[in-house]
């Protein structure tokens, strides 16, 4: 009893019935995002106009929630519209419809050719779907009951008029349940989904017993019922078209005129048709039930009588196109890691084991004879050398490229490599001017954008040359044959005085490509050289003097540093004209000195006259040389004798690493004064030379006269009055010129008078053009695409161009802009991101699918081929509508210029077992009515891929006294498949 008195015993477990539960927590979050999102209420919109959902925006929202560990998301999907003010006033009753279940009865959107499933069988323009996240599915049917009365409950207690729907089964299936409530209504979104069509539901007859046995309506008769059909026909077959694009012959690139694919020409078009199907919808879309019979033994419905017909064309899927193979093969290569002596075999460089790009053994062919007479130019010759290097190490038949191969591709890069007369190759060779688009032509700001190089330029074609061998001829080998062949004739070039072709004279330009740089840096050196040789050879033919035509030599970039005015640039750029132009004057010769002579006459006797305490004036009974023309009025200070502007040494040529290179140089002195002034004497070489040759020029001249003409700002020039109270001008050097240690003051004491043709080279050529050779040798296949790629890149992007004004699409138009932009962007950096390439390179081969799909259907439709006018602009406006629109509608039906072209695809398609021709069966009078009597011919289309159906009506439900509400039921029918979504609606109110 003690024990049973115990309070202990009389504790018992207590479980709080109000916590909530996992489901009760699920139902919540999906009201509170229903709240977030401002479903809550009715909205009121006006009815969507015809197209609209096709036409029109959609958006979406997306938010994640959980029922306990399962994780579902919520999508909120709705069309951009704007609210009606007068709709929402009109319809603002306590009776009003909810939106969506009016959009069951609206017409104007009937099968969308681009929108969510549920829009196209529901007619729907704002829902919600909660699916499983990631690939999970709700497969068991009371989970499925779970989800369906959670929001039912949700739409409840919140006043939601939105539809919600739950996606069920495997996705796949695109399964879909739902429920959408107002005030005293609810529609409820059921669907089956078969993979076997019943016989009895293959026709609109059942589908008619289906719809009717649903709705269950009391009434008798019913009300008439609304149907949409619309029948899909494919066409596969183009038995009389076949496509025109051919591969290129690649026996041909040889042949006659380098072939039908010319090198420096990049092919375009696709080798396969890139459209695979028709898609022909052929609609009825307002028909009233009794108006129109299909059953299992007839049918009204026949295509050629449908009042509307759309087509929509399907896309092969990455068609294999000629420009996009050879842009996709050719960026392969930049991935390879082989050096051209790994993939050739034992360097053809090496001469006898050594290899002559070593500096130290190029410099030794200074010493060598005088090169060959320029008249025996050739292809031949020009290459012998070469070839013999090569063939000595391997086999010619183991040469990736063949002989003629090899031969055609060096004509076309160096045409000037003929055999003509004496006089005609001496005019080729020694002009290497190419005619350069102008600087405000749209071809010139493509190349600079892209940093490139010009369309007509010796490495453009080169580009394009070695694409092509790497897609026809041996892939990388070839390549690397190809670029060694042509750096042997770079240096053949070089070392025989022949200019290279297809580059613009002068310095390197900045705006294209590295490669290119290097080849006019080349170019420049192989010019000085030769003005040099040919004065030598002058030489032996009168020792009495030398005649000077040297090309003037190249200033040191730097020297723009130390000089900070820029004043007299104008009249400083009018010395830049060529030798040649300078010794026509009357110091053309000069007598020959030996080196001893030189250096002691001009050069420790001059030092020390340079030295001297009067004013640095250099004696008068010096005779001057190096003039170019007098300098205006200016005379000099001391002497009054008149200024000449002297013959002074042109700015070194430089690349873009070289100019790199000398900025980090240059950063690494430092900020110090030691740094300063090492950094101000290594820039001031290109001084000291005008200082020389201001001095020889100018016999007696100071200083202050130097800096007048070179630097004008820093000589500073006032009014004063003298003794006598004359107005006088008085100058003197600027406070910068005055700093003890001054730069400039170093350089003239130091300056001696010596002509440039005397002094010594700031531009050392032969050093430059080795360093240029060795950087062209030791180049593997994949740093040369790096190289080239920018030039690909440009000429595919003037192939499409050019191609695209033929067709004239302006949606390829605005895609080109685009190219050009984001390639702009992407090219200007040296180590450009291989993701972005790609990017680039993808956009192109997209644009010449699309070009290639525009003449696939223009010839499919014959538009080249008609003769009238208006047909014509039509059928050009409805094959530019094919390609930008997802579907377009056929004016006049089957009637209609493009619509008599349809059936005519159709027709033979079908009796293409007999193969004949109804042209002109076709256009004789009567023919349509003939072939309706006609039952026992072949059928003109063949059984419809698809037939949608869409039933509409509007009855009271559950009961004769209910309110009368929309009823819609969508169907499709394929070979595989059969759907049937429904939306039926009750009155809640007295249920």
């Amino acid at each position: 009893m003690a024990a049973d008195s115990d309070p202990e015993s009389e504790v018992f477990e207590i479980t709080d019935f109000t916590t909530a539960s996992e489901w009760e927590r699920f139902i919540s979050k999906v009201e509170e995002v229903l709240n977030d999102w401002k479903l809550i209420g009715k909205s009121s919109r006006k009815p969507p106009e015809k197209g609209e959902y096709t036409s029109g925006t959609w958006e979406e929202k997306l938010e994640e929630i959980s029922f306990a560990d399962f994780k579902f998301s919520v999508t909120h999907h709705y069309l951009v519209q704007e609210s009606s003010e007068k709709e929402e006033k009109e319809e603002s009753g306590e009776d009003a419809l909810p939106e969506s279940i009016q959009d069951l009865l609206y017409t104007n959107n009937d099968f969308p050719p681009r929108a969510h499933c549920l829009v196209r069988w529901y007619g729907l323009r704002e829902f919600v779907v909660i699916a499983p996240a990631a690939n999970d599915a709700v497969i068991s049917e009371s989970k499925c009951n779970l989800l369906l009365s959670s929001v039912s409950i949700a739409l409840g207690n919140t006043g939601c008029q939105v539809p919600l729907f739950v996606q069920i089964h495997q996705k796949w299936r695109r399964l879909y349940v739902g429920e959408c409530q107002g005030p005293g209504v609810r529609t409820d979104f059921e669907m089956v989904h078969l993979r076997k069509i019943p016989n009895q539901y293959t026709h609109l007859s059942g589908l008619l017993d289906i719809f009717k046995s649903k709705i269950g309506c009391p009434l008798t008769p019913l009300p008439p019922v609304n149907i949409a059909i619309r029948f899909t026909y494919v066409l596969q077959d183009w038995l009389q078209y076949f496509w025109p694009q051919q591969p290129p012959d690649i026996d041909a690139l040889i042949g006659g005129e380098v072939g039908g694919l010319e090198f420096g020409k990049l092919p375009f078009g696709a080798c396969e048709d890139p459209i695979s199907e028709l898609h022909l919808a052929t609609t009825w879309p307002c028909l009233t039930e009794g108006i129109i019979v299909d059953n299992d033994v007839y049918s009204d419905l026949d295509p050629i009588q449908a009042p509307q017909w759309s087509v929509r064309v399907r896309k092969a899927e990455n068609p294999q196109c000629l420009l996009g193979d050879f842009l996709t093969e050719f960026f392969k290569l930049c991935r390879r890691k082989e050096s051209t002596d790994e993939l050739l075999g034992r360097s053809a460089f090496e001469e006898n084991g050594k290899e002559t790009t070593d500096i130290s053994h190029a410099l030794s062919k200074l010493t060598e004879p005088a090169p060959v007479p320029i008249h025996k130019l050739s292809v031949t010759s020009m290459v012998h050398s070469a070839k013999k290097k090569i063939q000595k190490h391997r086999g010619a038949e183991e040469s990736p490229l063949s002989n003629d191969v090899l031969n055609t591709i060096l004509l076309f890069l160096f045409p000037d490599a003929t055999d003509k007369s004496a006089g005609e190759s001496e005019a080729r060779c020694t002009s290497s001017v190419i005619n350069i688009t102008p600087s405000d032509s749209e071809e010139y700001n493509l190349f600079s954008q892209f940093k490139s190089a010009p369309s007509d330029s010796l490495t453009y074609k080169l580009a394009l040359c070695l694409c092509m061998v790497n897609f026809y001829h041996g892939g990388v080998k070839g390549v690397a044959h190809l670029w060694q062949e042509f750096v042997l004739e770079m240096r053949y070039r070089w070392e025989n005085n022949y200019l290279i072709p297809g580059l613009i004279n002068g310095s390197p330009d900045l705006k294209c490509c590295l490669l290119h740089q290097k080849l006019q840096m080349l170019n420049c050196c192989i010019e000085r050289k030769k003005t040099r040789d040919e004065e030598k050879r002058g030489t032996t033919s009168d020792c009495s003097a030398v005649k000077f035509s040297e090309t003037r030599l190249s200033r040191n970039v730097g020297s723009i540093v130390d000089n900070p005015s820029t004043d007299n640039q104008k009249e400083k750029g009018e010395m830049g004209k060529s030798w040649d132009s300078w010794s026509d004057s009357e110091e053309e010769f000069f007598e020959c000195l030996s080196e001893t002579e030189d250096l002691k006459g001009n050069g420790q006797d001059g030092l020390k006259k340079s030295t001297t305490k009067e004013g640095n004036k250099e004696p008068p009974n010096l005779k001057p040389e190096g003039r170019l023309h007098q300098s205006g009025k200016l005379t000099l200070l001391h002497s009054g004798e008149p200024l000449y502007i002297p013959v002074t040494q042109e700015p070194s040529p430089m690349t873009e690493d070289l100019l790199e290179e000398q900025s980090e140089v240059l950063a690494k002195l430092g900020t110090s004064a030691e740094g300063a002034h090492l950094r101000a004497r290594m820039q001031s070489a290109c001084l000291l030379s005008d200082m020389e040759s201001f001095k020889a020029a100018n016999p007696g001249c100071s200083l202050e006269d130097f800096v007048r003409w070179y630097s004008p700002r820093d000589y500073v020039e006032e009014e004063v009055v003298d003794e006598k109270g004359n107005i006088v001008i008085k100058g003197e050097l600027s406070a910068r010129m005055k700093i003890p240690s001054n730069m400039w003051v170093e350089a003239w004491e130091t300056a001696r008078p010596v002509p440039a043709r005397k002094q010594k080279r700031l531009f050392d050529d032969t050093r430059e053009a080795e360093k240029v050779l060795h950087y062209l040798a030791v180049q593997k296949p994949a740093d040369l695409t790096r190289h080239l790629l920018p030039c690909v890149i440009h000429a595919a992007v003037l192939k499409v161009k050019e191609e695209e004004l033929i067709e004239d699409i302006p949606s390829v138009k605005k895609i080109i802009k685009q190219i050009i932009s984001h390639s702009s962007k992407v090219l200007r950096y040296p180590n450009s991101d291989d993701k972005k390439l790609e990017d680039v390179i993808n956009q192109i081969m997209n644009v010449e699918a699309t070009i290639a799909r525009a003449r696939s259907l223009k010839a499919k439709f014959a538009v080249d081929k008609c003769e009238q006018m208006e047909e014509r602009q039509e059928l050009e406006r409805f094959v530019s509508c094919l390609l930008e629109q997802p579907e377009v509608s056929v004016i006049g039906a089957g009637r209609g210029p493009a619509g008599s072209i349809i059936h005519k695809l159709f027709l033979n398609a079908q009796r293409a077992a007999t193969m004949s021709s109804l042209d002109d069966e076709l256009k004789r009078p009567g023919f349509y009515e003939d072939r309706k009597q006609n039952s026992g011919a072949v059928s003109d289309f063949p059984s419809p891929a698809g037939r949608e159906i869409i039933l509409r009506t509007t009855v009271p439900r559950p009961a004769p006294y209910s309110k009368v509400l929309p009823q819609r039921m969508y169907s499709v029918l394929t070979k595989e498949d059969f759907r049937l979504a429904g939306a039926f609606s009750a009155d809640t109110s007295f249920f």
